[in-house]
């Protein structure tokens, strides 16, 4: 059954079946009801990775989508905590 939040349900499902997380897997959902999957694919900041960000920059950003035990992490941990969100 379709929820409310969730605009494409077929690629929701798929998504989670790959182990993304619910959040995650809505936003992409959301994002490709509306256009293209391609287009959707393409789109990207110019942002650089988060690899070469500094630590204060990774907490700011964790801090701003809500991860849990930022304050504790090494910017390794932030790294593949902002990935996997």
């Amino acid at each position: 059954m379709p929820r409310a939040q969730i605009k494409d349900e077929k690629t929701y499902q798929k998504l989670r079946e790959k182990g993304e997380s619910k959040e995650k897997a809505a936003r992409i959902a959301n994002a490709s009801a509306g256009s293209s999957r391609k287009s959707v694919g393409k789109k990207g900041g110019k942002s650089p990775s988060y690899d070469e960000w500094n630590k204060d920059d990774l907490v700011k950003r964790a801090r701003e989508i809500g991860v849990k035990g930022r304050s504790t992490m090494t910017k390794a941990q932030l790294v593949k905590a902002l990935r996997n969100h």
